[in-house]
């Protein structure tokens, strides 16, 4: 019987071969568990337009809400470090997470962190802007291995394929979140009517003043009293009396009852942003 004997080269071809695919599936394993940029519950639209550079997004708010001065979270912990081009990226910062993955935020208004600081998962790094080269206030977001661009994913989702325009695609953040169980407590100060919609056209009953759960919110028909305080948000919730033939679960109040936070503000006891529905 004679012994065949595989040839040095091809040898040496098929462990390169071997340590190539090992080191191209690295990235997916090595990524962090990136969550959107911006604040929990509120509701983004996202575009990309073939100049954008490597395969960033730019995100601007769809939820009613202003984009110009909204808070920009880190997507995940890592190291922050600031920089200016006027001429382009605008004022913007660079996370280092490890493993040779960083995010990009650029055109910021303001910066919110130091220079070198440390930064957890849902913490400030600044506010939207449009500083640089750019028409409008937004945030332009970039995840990187090794300083190539990659296909953006949120809780280990991809976004990709990108909609080449706003309205079509929306995405709703739980970044910095803390409520659990689905519930998020908050103090109401009077008793509320609670509504079938987030407008004043249904009544369903009635959501006794005090220390109530809310699951989510909602952006509807204004309320506004005679002092000037308003707030477009709705909570639904679960009323604590029923009118006769309605239905007092999953029913929308009022956040104008939370008062404490401000004009627009949905918060829980805690001062948690409340998700949007």
């Amino acid at each position: 019987m004679r012994t065949r004997i595989t040839p040095l080269g091809t040898l040496l071809a098929l462990v390169a071969g071997l340590l190539t695919a090992l080191v191209t599936t690295t990235p997916a394993q090595a990524a962090p568990l990136f969550k959107a940029p911006f604040a929990c519950g509120q509701k983004w639209t996202f575009s990309h337009h073939s100049a954008e550079v490597r395969q960033a997004l730019d995100f601007v708010r769809s939820d009613g809400g202003g984009t110009a001065g909204a808070p920009v979270l880190a997507s995940a912990s890592g190291t922050a470090y600031r920089y200016s081009q006027p001429s382009g990226a605008g004022n913007y910062v660079v996370i280092e997470h490890g493993g040779g993955w960083k995010t990009y935020y650029f055109h910021l208004g303001a910066y919110s962190v130091a220079h070198g600081a440390a930064v957890s998962q849902g913490q400030r790094i600044g506010t939207t802007g449009s500083t640089g080269n750019s028409s409008g206030a937004h945030i332009h977001y970039e995840q990187l291995h090794n300083g190539v661009g990659q296909p953006i994913t949120i809780n280990g989702a991809s976004l990709a394929p990108y909609p080449g325009s706003y309205g079509s695609r929306h995405l709703t953040s739980d970044n910095g979140c803390s409520g659990g169980g689905g519930k998020y407590w908050v103090d109401t100060f009077a008793h509320a009517t609670g509504y079938a919609q987030a407008n004043t056209g249904d009544a369903q009953g009635v959501l006794n003043a005090g220390t109530n759960y809310v699951y989510c919110k909602v952006w509807g028909q204004e309320i506004r009293d005679a002092s000037g305080n308003y707030n477009h948000w709705w909570l639904r919730t679960d009323l604590d009396t029923v009118y006769a033939g309605k239905n007092g679960r999953n029913a929308h109040v009022s956040a104008y009852y939370l008062s404490r936070w401000g004009n627009d503000e949905a918060r829980d006891n805690n001062g948690t942003v409340i998700p949007t529905c």
